[in-house]
């Protein structure tokens, strides 16, 4: 079984220098490719259920899911929560066999921020599971602005609800569709220069590529989250079959289409982030 917490792989990357991919999930098909594609990288893998994927399938079938692939892969597999946003959808998660889970209080106030990731962190932890916290607000494409984290709240958060791993803001942006933006260098070595936990980059399919490897390999940045430019692969694959043939209707044999281009994507992403 290679089912795993996020700080049994983020640790290995942090002290070795490499960072781990958080791919995006939205469903069986793209989880079986992103550990297919894991396996033939030969390294590991956090498999990512967000919430449009939990307003599709609920958690303790995500849980099973997620499991039964790890059980079978060759790979460290790890089953995150990405986005909870409250102690109870974090606990029903740790409780439907998730090894990870990612408290979402960036959008409130410092204090209620730390206090709320406190408990989840506690509960997590007593659990066996690791626990991913956001100071400072990754904002979306085309929606709410981001606000940069400040490096001294980031201290505070760190120290004072013991996350294993902290999601920050520093120009990364959810559901970007280009990789035209950069990521602030100095806003992150002012961050990693005061805490020692490892760093979340939401929104990174934003980044572009030569910028992942060089953060993964020369900073604290162990984790990145990569969603929108996976499911732009699935959707031009899925587009494709069907313009193909308009007459196909068998859904099975439509998305078992899809399985090859996403595998080779997620390798795209996997091999990016290894060790140089």
């Amino acid at each position: 079984m290679s089912l795993v917490t996020l700080s049994d792989v983020l640790q290995p990357a942090l002290r070795d220098g490499y960072a781990v991919a958080g791919l995006v999930t939205l469903g069986w098909e793209d989880m079986r490719a992103y550990v297919a594609a894991a396996e033939a990288e030969n390294c590991p893998v956090i498999l990512q259920a967000g919430p449009s994927c939990r307003a599709h399938t609920p958690l303790p079938v995500l849980g099973r899911m997620f499991r039964h692939l790890a059980e079978h892969a060759s790979v460290p597999v790890v089953a995150h929560l990405d986005h909870g946003y409250t102690l109870a959808e974090c606990r029903e998660a740790i409780d439907s066999g998730f090894t990870s889970v990612m408290f979402d209080g960036s959008r409130k106030p410092l204090a209620q921020n730390i206090a709320e990731t406190r408990q989840v962190v506690q509960m997590a932890h007593e659990a066996g599971v690791s626990c991913e916290g956001e100071i400072g607000f990754v904002g979306y494409s085309g929606g709410d602005a981001s606000a940069g984290t400040d490096p001294d709240e980031a201290a505070r958060f760190a120290r004072e609800t013991g996350v294993d791993a902290m999601a920050i803001s520093v120009g990364n942006v959810h559901l970007q569709q280009n990789r035209e933006g950069g990521l602030d260098i100095d806003r992150i070595r002012a961050i990693e220069a005061v805490t020692s936990v490892p760093l979340v980059i939401h929104g990174g399919s934003g980044v572009p590529i030569a910028q992942r490897t060089t953060l993964a390999r020369q900073t604290r940045i162990c984790k990145f989250n990569i969603g929108t430019e996976l499911r732009m692969v699935f959707g031009s694959a899925l587009r494709e079959v069907l313009q193909q043939d308009p007459d196909r209707y068998d859904r099975i044999a439509i998305l078992k289409e899809t399985q090859e281009p996403m595998m080779q994507a997620a390798r795209h992403v996997l091999s990016a982030l290894r060790r140089g």
